[in-house]
């Protein structure tokens, strides 16, 4: 299945002098403005593996790589992703699976998009009877409307705060569907972005116990 904050502001240092009608003067306040701690790479959560795969994709979108891709479409690093109830339940549930998206011997590879993306395609797509149009949800995340048919689970995780590995997608990636033609629609297409412009990230080993999952009827 394919779906597939930072704002920190530095207060300006300013000094204070003694008016001249007070007794004495003040030292002028020389402490320096701490700088704001350097954002560590979702890079940096893969093993040697991951790792190896995210530096050949960098160096293939180059200058643009997966940090620059996080910090523009990604700015909370909250990802989202959606999967057919019956497919929670078949997946996740009866398995009892530790990590969501297609496992190999490697890892667990699973196409995320912004959570605010996400969150919005549901909104639109809610019907007047508390339900959703697939075909609007399909068009607003630029996937196969077949992809949400029937009640829907939204999955929802901060890959910050899980320290969860993170990478551009290649067309390696198990779960791929390759294009076989320049005018093929709805294919895979490398640089971070699904065919209908949505961006996307591949995340290795998201974690189950660690997701939030909402319904959606």
């Amino acid at each position: 299945m394919n779906f597939i904050s930072r704002a920190l502001v530095l207060g300006s240092l300013s000094t204070v002098v003694g008016c001249a009608s007070m007794k004495g003067t003040k030292t002028p306040d020389t402490t320096e403005p701490t700088p704001p701690p350097a954002t560590a790479s979702l890079v940096d959560n893969c093993d040697d593996t991951q790792k190896a795969v995210s530096k050949e994709a960098d160096a293939l979108a180059s200058p643009y790589g997966i940090d620059q891709h996080v910090d523009k479409n990604f700015p909370d690093r909250k990802v989202s992703w959606l999967m057919t109830d019956s497919a929670y339940q078949k997946f996740v549930v009866q398995t009892g699976a530790k990590n969501f998206g297609r496992c190999n011997d490697v890892g667990c590879y699973l196409f995320a998009a912004p959570s605010g993306t996400i969150q919005g395609a549901v909104e639109k797509a809610k019907t007047a009877d508390g339900k959703h149009d697939p075909a609007v949800l399909g068009q607003a995340l630029g996937l196969p409307a077949k992809n949400f048919e029937g009640p829907l689970r939204m999955m929802t995780l901060d890959l910050a705060a899980q320290k969860v590995c993170t990478r551009l997608p290649v067309d390696a990636d198990p779960g791929v569907w390759k294009c076989t033609t320049p005018e093929e629609k709805d294919c895979f297409k490398f640089g971070g972005y699904t065919s209908g412009g949505v961006p996307e990230v591949m995340v290795i080993n998201a974690p189950v116990a660690d997701t939030q999952v909402a319904e959606i009827p």
